[in-house]
């Protein structure tokens, strides 16, 4: 008797378990989606993404709206007062911008999110509302 019920409660047990992941999946996939289209208030998003790598925005957020690549201004060496450094590279300076992603109260977004990657990290991130 002691056997049968035993049997029973493992069939039971490996019963509940094989329908347990296809529902973690389902819930990570839900997750994933609604990371993708969700909105974020401004502390959120600045400890999420600050020092993250493109590749991991990209995850989280999808594609950026736009993209914009930094330049040197023409004027440079005469604005600094002195001749640049051009032994070096330089740093790669690349701006994302989003559009309606991060709150600033209950019913408003920013209409644009800047995220300025430095040599492919997060660097600096900036809310606007007049462009």
């Amino acid at each position: 008797m002691f056997v049968k019920k035993s049997l029973v409660a493992l069939c039971l047990a490996s019963a509940v378990l094989a329908s347990v992941a296809p529902l973690q999946a389902f819930a990570a996939d839900k997750a994933a989606k609604a990371a993708k289209s969700k909105t974020f208030n401004e502390d959120q998003f600045i400890s999420l993404f600050s020092h993250k790598s493109t590749k991991q925005v990209t995850e989280a957020v999808g594609k950026p709206a736009r993209t914009a690549q930094a330049s040197k201004p023409s004027d440079a060496e005469a604005t600094l007062g002195r001749p640049l450094d051009t032994s070096g590279s330089g740093a790669k300076v690349e701006m994302w911008y989003y559009q309606n992603l991060v709150r600033y109260d209950d019913k408003h977004t920013y209409k644009t999110v800047e995220l300025t990657f430095v040599n492919d990290r997060c660097m600096n991130i900036a809310f606007f509302n007049d462009r």
